[in-house]
């Protein structure tokens, strides 16, 4: 479906950030060149920072049988209203975080338990389904893709993430202090 035939593209409004807070786990997305091609166990945890506006973003995967991680911020875009959009903030490389890089993260779909959201950005280029369990069923899964359809995503391009059972805690398990799979990740292996 092509962008010009779409739903025009719209975040949730009123989002309650405070609930949006805390661990996600990646279900499925469209893979992209910033995370490891073998990742597992992805998922992202957020945390309001004290002045109530901006989060701490940490996103994890493990891949090689090492945790790998980026932290970064999120904060409103200009001119949301009252809509959740946020640009998102990374500084890379992770392993020496000198550029700022910054993107779009708009909430296009949350349940009233917050418990699982789609994730997204007016390019079309990135897309995120999250729950708070490693695992979703197929029926609520399917529905979220339908939604993705509805702004236009090519959702062929979705790939499930392995999670891994149980989830890691913390941040246990040996770390790519490295960032080896970020830089594997630019040279597209």
């Amino acid at each position: 479906m092509a962008q010009s035939s779409a739903k025009k593209m719209s975040a949730v409004t009123n989002l309650a950030l405070e609930r949006y807070m805390g661990r996600w786990y990646e279900i499925a997305c469209f893979p992209s060149s910033f995370q490891p091609r073998d990742g597992r166990g992805t998922r992202a945890t957020y945390t309001l920072l004290p002045d109530g506006a901006t989060v701490r973003v940490l996103n994890e995967t493990w891949s090689g049988g090492k945790r790998s991680s980026i932290e970064g911020t999120a904060f409103r875009a200009e001119g949301a209203g009252d809509e959740a959009r946020l640009k998102v903030r990374f500084y890379v490389p992770p392993f020496l975080p000198l550029f700022p890089v910054t993107g779009d993260y708009w909430v296009l779909h949350v349940d009233q338990d917050y418990t699982y959201a789609l994730v997204g950005q007016p390019s079309l280029k990135y897309l995120w389904i999250l729950c708070r369990q490693t695992q979703m069923d197929e029926e609520t899964y399917n529905r979220l893709v339908e939604k993705a359809k509805e702004y236009g995503y090519d959702v062929q391009k979705l790939k499930k993430t392995p999670q891994i059972e149980p989830p890691p805690e913390g941040d246990e398990g040996p770390r790519d202090t490295k960032g080896i799979w970020w830089l594997k990740s630019l040279l597209g292996k």
